[in-house]
């Protein structure tokens, strides 16, 4: 069974995903249209864009390790880069 993190994948270059970002008084909100699961929020823009990265980082691990559990004899996990 593979269990390689995330972050040790060799990608070319980072995959590009889309972020959604409003203001609601003193906070920034920002939502993925490829991860409607997932949403951050800061005080600035940037403080809810790496909230949102964070977000979907744990919903990608969340996911791998719901399918790891679930794997049959025979079958494996393997990374796929998107780059």
């Amino acid at each position: 069974m593979n269990t390689t993190p995330l972050k040790s994948l060799h990608m070319k270059e980072a995959a590009t995903f889309s972020a959604r970002i409003l203001r609601d008084g003193e906070w920034f909100l920002a939502f993925s249209p490829e991860f409607p699961e997932g949403n951050g929020q800061g005080r600035t823009e940037e403080e809810a864009l790496e909230s949102l990265r964070e977000s979907i980082l744990l919903l990608i691990e969340d996911r791998r390790e719901d399918v790891r559990a679930s794997l049959s004899s025979g079958e494996k996990l393997v990374p796929l880069a998107l780059a």
